[in-house]
């Protein structure tokens, strides 16, 4: 069986390559601090050595919309063309192939149907920046195959903050049953507090500071039972209009199981606040 050997949940800002490699007169304040956590968090994979990453994100209306977007989605392809034109020209994001690893997708895509989730699934899937932003962060030489997993939170309405997390679970035990000997690591993305067009995009801070560190430490402690008691869709609403992104996070919960983070780091950046967390799993080789 595959060895799941560590699960990793950050935020997916796509300013990160430029802010960090533009020339230094360029850069923000904060652009060496925040490549240092950076490289930090990267060793958290890195030294587990994996194989495989199945990889959890959220299309931003670049080829899912309002008339057609799945709640959940696998992609199932031997290949995936990344970065649309918008993230080139906006965010400075090159383009990407990376490659799929077909077998394992269709594996999980029938684990998924067991454990009763109707996941929908694309063999032409083209990937954006929340699946791009961590190959960039965590695994910049682009050289394993990925997994790639979409769920909706954008479009309403969306799933439960507990349906979110038992797909986490469910992600969990397709991974650990899939009939291989490699080493697989989650990765997830989403957001903290956030507003995007809003009149609170553009503050010092996220949008609501006390749920960003509250958010914090649900995380570092694999509190769920917090979590599902106190997050639900208004919640989320008023703390920014784009905080469901935190949905992600409840989703990797799933996956890491109640543990306390082996590794949490967070930074507060302008408009949000980023956050990284790594968990292991016995038998991961660091």
């Amino acid at each position: 069986m595959a060895n799941l050997i560590a699960a990793l949940a950050s935020t997916h800002h796509p300013f990160y390559l430029k802010a960090t490699t533009s020339p230094p007169e360029q850069r923000i304040p904060q652009a060496q601090v925040w490549k240092e956590k950076i490289e930090r968090y990267r060793e958290t994979l890195t030294n587990t050595k994996p194989d495989v990453l199945v990889m959890v994100g959220s299309d931003h209306f670049h080829q899912l919309f309002l008339d057609n977007y799945p709640q959940f989605l696998i992609g199932k392809a031997p290949a995936y063309d990344a970065t649309f034109y918008n993230e080139e020209r906006e965010f400075g994001l090159p383009k990407y192939q990376l490659q799929g690893d077909e077998a394992m997708s269709r594996f999980m895509h029938q684990s998924f149907l067991d454990q009763d989730f109707d996941v929908a699934f694309s063999n032409e899937l083209k990937i954006d920046h929340s699946i791009i932003c961590p190959i960039i962060t965590l695994r910049p030489d682009n050289d394993l195959p990925v997994v790639p997993i979409y769920t909706n939170i954008f479009a309403p309405p969306l799933p439960s903050p507990k349906r979110f997390y038992d797909f986490g679970r469910a992600i969990r035990r397709a991974v650990m049953d899939y009939p291989a000997e490699i080493r697989v690591a989650v990765i997830g993305t989403g957001h903290l507090s956030l507003e995007l067009g809003g009149p609170r995009q553009f503050m010092e801070t996220g949008p609501d500071p006390a749920f960003d560190r509250q958010a914090i430490n649900w995380l570092r402690n694999g509190d769920i039972e917090s979590i599902l008691a106190n997050v639900t869709h208004k919640s989320l609403q008023q703390s920014g209009n784009a905080t469901h992104g935190f949905l992600n996070f409840v989703l990797m919960l799933g996956v890491a199981g109640q543990q306390v983070a082996d590794h949490a780091d967070s930074l507060d950046l302008f408009h949000t606040m980023e956050a990284y967390f790594t968990w292991y799993f016995e038998g991961s080789e660091r």
